[in-house]
């Protein structure tokens, strides 16, 4: 792999608001707001077109989920109350994806099939992502993923030759094709090594896993260990003693926090590791970044260290109207680490919307015109410049080093990646 220059930002300590637990609602998915009772026309006489939502709002990693339907929800209601786009009235219809593949394709059949869908935002896992994309893009809806990293959703499995697989498809979180590269980095820079290389054998782990390890041998680091094990494996022993015995002075892992039976696991190995002498820190990708890997950890992820895409939004100062909106609007959990590119996101697609939506006599109508618009969008949204290149990648290419110190996320580094 090329060696990457890398280009670093300042530091600053991650707000509370970061660093809350995700609370509240583990319900399954909620009503549209203010749906339609007309077939496509609000009470008002104004026209409808809906915006829809698929990510986890149940399950392990509702923690993240919820964070990014609130934002969503509040980019659309903010639209109405500005009356953004004339003559129209904006709907959202948030679905769970409960974090599998085949309930995610569920959920995009489900909104694929209502003709006053013009748009959907998620999802938060790129192996739910490869199950909804096809179903979205086979109805002409646009989608924007404020979370998914792995790099084959926009540029097909062949890295030397890239191809966009669907035209539909778009995100704000940059991929593992820079994470990887900027963990290994960062780690290299900090005089490590050895390390050991564990994934959880999902889409986005997995990724994630070998573009570090790639990435790290590139810069003369060595991988000691390569190791991987199935979510929901309760006794992780095999792979920590195996690790251990191979010495490495940190564990790079791709996966989610989460111990449940479909994602995750990186708590579970944090904790074990200590447990069984393993003694060194584990480092993530976004997937583990958020205080619920925390609260499942305990006293073992002190040290641990993540990546996320995206600048802490407290160091923003375009992120600031954001954080007051969501501040007003009372949700009752914390935004967590999606949510400011989950409310670019759906600007971005409301952005598309008052171009195609300015002469429709329907909202399906306008389906693929609303694809050709938002690949055009241009606008300062609240995580940086929310603008997509031929692949649909944002041109927005920021990660930020995150370590756990006394109980709670720290920021280490911002990264601008400059490859």
């Amino acid at each position: 792999m090329t060696k990457r220059t890398l280009k670093l930002a300042g530091a600053a300590l991650i707000a509370a608001s970061l660093v809350l637990s995700g609370c509240g609602s583990r319900g399954p998915a909620e009503s549209p707001t203010s749906a339609p009772t007309d077939g496509g026309s609000s009470s008002g006489g104004t026209k409808v077109a809906k915006i829809g939502f698929i990510g986890p709002i149940s399950g392990g990693l509702s923690a993240l989920g919820l964070g990014m339907k609130n934002s969503v929800q509040l980019a659309v209601d903010l639209a109405n109350k500005n009356n953004a786009i004339p003559g129209w009235t904006l709907e959202f219809v948030p679905m769970d994806d409960e974090a599998k593949p085949d309930t995610g394709a569920n959920a995009a059949t489900s909104l694929a099939a209502d003709p006053d869908i013009v748009g959907v935002v998620g999802t938060l896992n790129s192996g739910v992502a490869q199950s909804v994309i096809p179903i979205l893009d086979a109805a002409h809806i646009v989608q924007i993923s404020p979370a998914n990293t792995n790099p084959t959703l926009t540029q097909g499995a062949d890295p030397a030759k890239p191809t966009r697989p669907n035209a539909n498809y778009f995100r704000t979180a940059t991929t593992d094709a820079i994470q990887g590269p900027v963990a290994a980095k960062y780690l290299l820079d900090a005089g490590i090594k050895k390390v050991a290389v564990v994934h959880n054998k999902g889409t986005y782990g997995q990724g994630l896993a070998e573009a570090f390890a790639a990435a790290f041998k590139d810069g003369g680091g060595e991988v000691v260990a390569s190791e991987s094990f199935t979510p929901g494996t309760e006794d992780l022993s095999t792979v920590v003693t195996t690790i251990k015995q191979a010495g490495p002075e940190v564990v790079y892992f791709g996966g989610e926090y989460a111990n449940s039976k479909d994602t995750g696991g990186g708590a579970r190995l944090s904790n074990q590791m200590k447990a069984n002498g393993l003694n060194v820190p584990l480092m993530g990708g976004d997937g583990i970044f958020d205080p619920e890997y925390i609260n499942l950890a305990g006293k073992a992820a002190n040290g641990d260290l993540a990546t996320s895409v995206g600048a802490p939004p407290t160091d923003l100062k375009s992120a600031a109207e954001f954080l007051t909106q969501y501040e007003a609007a009372n949700f009752p959990e914390p935004y967590a680490a999606y949510g400011a590119m989950s409310f670019d996101a759906a600007n971005a697609i409301i952005e598309g919307l008052k171009v195609s939506l300015a002469d429709a006599s329907d909202a399906k109508s306008a389906r693929e015109a609303t694809i050709e618009a938002v690949g055009k969008v241009d606008f300062e949204g609240a995580s940086g410049q929310v603008k997509f290149d031929e692949f649909g990648d944002t041109v927005t290419r920021v990660i930020t080093v995150y370590e756990v110190a006394d109980g709670a996320w720290t920021t280490k580094q911002v990264i601008n990646y400059q490859g």
